[in-house]
């Protein structure tokens, strides 16, 4: 692959991820409704055997992995063009925040406006969850920042740095689990992801590398993740369940550490089958769809979800509740709980005039 020429399986990786998110969050969102406002929850809190498939769809260290190679890749192209370090970061971090923040602006007025008429608790609270998963854009934002310090880290020690976040993520657990300390929990916050992220700058070294290599790094995370969750100490999903003692990723503990070394690994695995897929113009023009959207769509993917549940609480008395074992029926009805939020999303993004952004 030529300096200029695009990674076309990291766009697929980078969209994939986003996109398995809204779709997650679209077809597995059960909604109880309190007097506090909508509480959701999802299948995994009432069909526990579930949670070995979050090991595959609990996909933001691999977001956070092609991100840090993404973000190496442009500075270095940028770097070649004269431009200086914090010209760059600055320009990243913009193209991220504008329409984040024309989003939470919106919500913000919307919600201001219905509290006039209506509980503001419960309206507080419906546009806190519609504006949850911007949590992750916020980390994100935060890894940009600190990328003058990780190069320099990566420049200056290479891989030890990987060496150190782990470590730490690992002694941030000890404080937590052993000694009580759950405010220190919160410093896996930036270490793991920004673990992840730094991780993507080794990312043409394990592509380079033999394939054996690749079933290693993917077996370490795999047996990793067995003994976490095996030890007792770890619960098994990778996303949060109500009921639960606890969540590996509110705040992240060592086992997305482990997470992120199997999907690395499983990514090049399924590299070269993969490849062969994105040579074909369908699957090139799907992937550039795909990246075109992905942001504008995890960004909205939320709004069009309330406007669909409103829809729907206005068209079926009750409809917005759905506290029950998911059944047959349920099941078959995740194509619409797809549809109906991709139908609205798409509607909030051109209003929002995203469909014009150019990918970046």
């Amino acid at each position: 692959m030529g300096p200029d020429e695009r990674d076309r399986y990291v766009d697929w990786l980078r969209a994939v991820s986003l996109l398995v998110v809204v779709v997650w969050h679209w077809a597995f969102t059960i909604l109880r409704w309190t007097p506090d406002g909508p509480q959701p929850t999802s299948p995994l809190g009432f069909l526990s055997g579930l949670w070995p498939l979050t090991w595959l769809l609990q996909v933001l260290p691999m977001f956070f992995y092609v991100g840090g190679f993404a973000h190496l890749t442009a500075w270095r192209r940028a770097e070649a063009r004269g431009e200086g370090l914090r010209e760059f970061v600055w320009a990243q971090v913009r193209r991220l925040v504008w329409p984040a923040a024309i989003l939470v602006a919106v919500w913000g007025l919307l919600g201001l406006t219905l509290g006039q008429f209506f509980d503001a608790r419960w309206v507080g609270n419906t546009v806190m969850l519609v504006l949850s998963p911007l949590w992750f854009l916020g980390v994100y934002v935060g890894l940009l920042l600190l990328l003058p310090l990780s190069l320099w880290s990566h420049r200056r020690f290479g891989v030890l740095t990987l060496v150190w976040l782990a470590g730490t993520a690992m002694v941030v657990d000890v404080l937590r689990f052993r000694y009580g300390l759950d405010w220190a929990g919160w410093i896996n916050l930036v270490v793991v992801w920004g673990l992840a992220h730094q991780t993507g700058f080794f990312y043409r070294d394990i592509v380079d590398s033999p394939r054996r290599w690749d079933l290693s790094l993917m077996s370490a995370g795999l047996f990793g993740l067995a003994g976490l969750v095996l030890s007792g100490l770890y619960p098994g999903s990778m996303v949060g369940v109500p009921g639960d003692r606890m969540s590996n990723m509110a705040p992240p503990t060592f086992a997305i550490v482990a997470l992120l070394l199997f999907q690395a690994g499983l990514a090049e695995v399924v590299r070269p089958g993969m490849e062969k897929l994105l040579e074909k113009p369908r699957w090139q023009r799907f992937c550039d769809l795909a990246n075109r959207y992905a942001l504008p769509l995890f960004l909205f993917h939320t709004t069009g979800m309330a406007l669909a549940r409103a829809l729907h609480y206005l068209v079926v008395e009750g409809g917005i509740v759905d506290d029950r074992e998911p059944d047959l029926v349920w099941w078959l009805q995740r194509p619409l709980a797809v549809l109906l939020p991709l139908l609205f999303t798409v509607v909030a993004i051109a209003a929002f005039g995203l469909s014009r952004r150019r990918p970046a």
